[in-house]
């Protein structure tokens, strides 16, 4: 598994905590919100709104809010306005990051970002210098213990899923952006539960790190990832699984 999936899996099992302590609550309110500027308040014509509501039902978010987040966004009731911005730019090493972020103060944000990359061992770069390593797939989790792994391809494949990865914990189906939605619709209409579906960016191109620079490396994704108005983080790095689980291990 590439060090970019491996650190997929740990922080999807980040935000399950997060997601206890209310803190995920806040990045799917401005997703929500923005998802409803954009595109209109009705999920069934509005697929970026769609798949913001289902992380609200995984995290446990109540009806309630996800109800006032949309009309927020639909201009019903008064609140922030929220933009996307993403910011690109290299970690320790040499490896891509991209940023995807929701904010009310780009000036702010920006500044912020500017100074998490270089405290880090890495500079923020210039739209555009790393987003073409990155290319958008759609990621469905589907937990290992439902169905074998034969079994669940054959499915995943009858669906229109392009490929299947396993991990400690999961299947990780992947699906072309432009076939995420009928995969994703797919699967629920034949009952598979889900753990998550949604939009990644994967990397075309790895480069492996070690060593300090790993440990700089994952704690800058960290660092961003923690960030308010961060929503994702991407990377193009490769590491040794144990390796890996060394560092997570003396967080």
């Amino acid at each position: 598994m590439s060090g970019h999936s491996k650190w997929h899996s740990i922080k999807h099992k980040k935000a399950r905590v997060d997601a206890q302590r209310g803190r995920i609550f806040t990045k799917i309110i401005k997703e929500i919100t923005v998802a409803a500027r954009l595109g209109g308040g009705d999920p069934e014509a509005n697929p970026r709104l769609r798949v913001a509501i289902a992380q609200a039902k995984a995290a446990n978010m109540p009806a309630k809010n996800i109800d006032n987040a949309i009309r927020k966004g639909t201009g019903e009731l008064p609140g922030v306005v929220y933009e996307d911005v993403t910011y690109e730019g290299y970690g320790p090493g040499g490896v891509a990051v991209f940023v995807e972020a929701v904010t009310d103060n780009k000036n702010r944000t920006v500044a912020e970002m500017r100074h998490l990359f270089s405290k880090y061992g890495g500079n923020l770069g210039e739209n555009g210098s790393v987003a073409w390593i990155f290319e958008r797939k759609g990621l469905i989790r589907v937990p290992r213990e439902q169905y074998t792994e034969e079994d669940l391809l054959e499915i995943a494949l009858e669906c229109g899923a392009e490929d299947m990865q396993t991990t400690d914990e999961f299947y990780e189906i992947y699906t072309s952006f432009e076939d995420f939605h009928k995969v994703r619709n797919a699967f629920e209409e034949k009952n598979i539960a889900m753990e998550s579906a949604e939009l990644t960016m994967i990397p075309q191109n790895t480069i492996k790190i070690e060593g300090k620079t790993a440990e700089q490396m994952l704690k800058l994704l960290e660092v961003l990832d923690e960030h308010d108005d961060v929503q994702n983080v991407y990377s193009n790095f490769e590491m040794e699984d144990a390796e890996m689980e060394r560092l997570v291990s003396k967080e």
